[in-house]
């Protein structure tokens, strides 16, 4: 059963609208966590219908680490210049800069790897379970491949301040609250003693 309690504290934890929390709250039956997955589940739906939808606002944020030894510059795209300043997408990039710092991803998201990549790592790991039954073999290998898609794609990491969401989810969230498309365009992260990468070489 939903109550004004419940509403307001599911809108204090997702940051949905009052209808939206309603709507949710009525199908969880008062669940608050039941609501909040149904809230993630409309974000990514809202997600796919606005993601044809230009995004040519945004912000590049900088983060620079405590010790001053890590930099991130990040290009985090929205539609419009009001939620390019509003808070919500400010800590959205900002929590971004520091996954790309803590985490060290590669890429944006799989498709920023080359499929000879993949294959090359698909064929490392069949000679490390050669020895495996074949029946076996593939399930191991895609499960290896989707552990690797964590260590260097952005978007398949888990989220450094929330480790049950991937940062997809987390994108897929914010799509929904803020609605508008928002694209995570690229990022460069620079070590101290580390080469350039080279786009900034």
């Amino acid at each position: 059963m939903k109550t004004t309690e419940n509403i307001k504290k599911l809108r204090e934890k997702t940051g949905a609208g009052i209808m939206e929390c309603k709507s949710v709250l009525t199908e969880a039956a008062g669940d608050i966590d039941k609501a909040t997955v149904l809230l993630r589940k409309r974000g990514l739906l809202m997600a796919r219908q606005k993601a044809d939808r230009v995004a040519k606002e945004g912000r590049i944020e900088i983060y620079l680490h405590t010790n001053a030894k890590i930099g991130v510059l990040i290009e985090v795209n929205c539609e419009t210049d009001f939620v390019a300043e509003c808070d919500d997408f400010k800590e959205f990039t900002r929590n971004l800069a520091i996954q790309v710092a803590a985490s060290n991803p590669l890429c944006v998201s799989k498709e920023g790897i080359a499929p000879e990549e993949i294959e090359k790592e698909r064929e490392i790991i069949r000679a490390q379970i050669k020895d495996k039954p074949e029946s076996v073999i593939e399930k191991i290998i895609d499960g290896k491949i989707q552990k690797y898609y964590e260590e260097v794609c952005l978007l398949e990491q888990p989220f450094v301040k929330d480790d049950k969401l991937k940062i997809h989810d987390y994108l897929n969230f914010m799509v929904g609250k803020i609605r508008e498309n928002i694209v995570i365009k690229r990022f460069v992260r620079y070590e101290l003693g580390e080469r350039l990468p080279k786009d900034a070489d």
